[in-house]
């Protein structure tokens, strides 16, 4: 058992501890470099140190984050080659300058791929920059070809102008394909709008007609545009105690397999037929099993009237949050 310190407690058989490193800045102190207040040695674009005949590269420097312009510890390869290219090209009068880095990364992890690159939430809430997310749960490629696995995949952008600000994914399959696609749009500068239209390679056994790039930006587009408001996994506690009615729009053999307590379930299919028992008078949040139902449902019910959000990422995303964890530890015990 873990406990966070939120008060959340999360089962577990085997814990696996992230450290992390630190940067080794001996001989950079002993030589007066100027330092960050990450612990690292600071660098110009040119990856100059404070002493104009010094240059640093690698993970004891710190560089500007290519989101949030922030001061970042990278420790990874990929930036590290980079920097070095950079300042050999200073040291003999190229006039090149180091991008900033987004922090893409790769894990595996047992069976599980996981993978980021860009501004994480806390990244963005710290750097006070305006941010939407969504969730989506695609499959790594055509689900009628053996061998499809389901990604978790979470795109953050910024809510005015739909630029992309990061993403992070999580699946079996297919994590590294998406994370390097959402990693060259944010060297680009892309918007959701240009996810939702990349032309990406397609057959079956690699991927599907509507990629999980193009899937997640066409959602974050629904968001952007506002044909939809979404509410986030970590909000549903918050929106019941404020007297939201929460939506199950799933099957009765899906919601028996399990459910967010406290909604109430009225399939998709009958949702025209039993408007009468949704109150006109609360928030409605609807939610299925990955989003796609419940943003059909939510669109239904907004253009009656109703004040409506789809839950993102739906029943699939609350389920693997803390969110849920907390209600497991809270039920009784048999």
């Amino acid at each position: 058992m873990v406990r966070l310190k939120s008060g959340a407690r999360l089962p577990a058989d085997v814990v696996l501890l992230g450290l992390g490193v630190r940067p080794e800045i001996g001989l950079a102190h002993d030589a007066g470099l100027a330092l960050g207040e990450l612990g690292g040695i600071r660098t110009d674009y040119g990856m100059r140190t404070s002493d104009p005949a010094i240059w640093a590269v690698g993970d004891a420097v710190e560089v500007r984050h290519g989101v949030t312009q922030e001061w970042s510890l990278l420790p990874l390869a990929g930036p590290a080659n980079r920097q070095g290219r950079i300042a050999a090209d200073v040291i003999f009068g190229r006039n090149s300058r180091y991008r900033g880095a987004f922090g893409t990364a790769l894990l595996r992890l047992f069976r599980l791929q996981v993978g980021c690159t860009g501004a994480n939430s806390a990244q963005l809430i710290r750097a006070g920059i305006p941010f939407q997310a969504i969730h989506v749960h695609p499959s790594s490629h055509a689900g009628y070809f053996p061998g499809a696995e389901p990604i978790a995949l979470k795109l953050l952008f910024h809510p005015a102008t739909g630029r992309l600000l990061g993403g992070q994914a999580v699946g079996r399959d297919g994590v590294d394909k998406r994370i390097d696609v959402l990693a060259t749009a944010l060297q680009a500068g892309m918007t959701v709008e240009d996810l939702a239209e990349l032309e990406l390679g397609y057959a079956p056994p690699f991927g599907s007609a509507k990629d999980p790039v193009n899937h997640a930006g066409m959602a974050a587009g629904n968001v952007l545009h506002g044909d939809v408001q979404v509410a986030q996994w970590s909000e549903v506690a918050e929106l019941q105690a404020s007297g939201a009615f929460l939506l199950d729009v799933r099957t009765a053999e899906e919601r028996s397999k399990g459910a967010i307590p406290g909604s109430i379930h009225i399939p998709l299919p009958e949702l025209r037929d039993r408007l009468g028992e949704i109150p006109k008078d609360r928030q409605i949040v609807t939610y299925c099993h990955s989003g796609q139902r419940s943003y059909a449902a939510a669109r239904l019910l907004s253009r009656r009237g109703y004040r409506v959000k789809n839950l993102s990422g739906a029943y699939a995303t609350w389920h693997s949050s803390p969110a849920a964890s907390q209600v497991a530890d809270a039920s009784p015990k048999k």
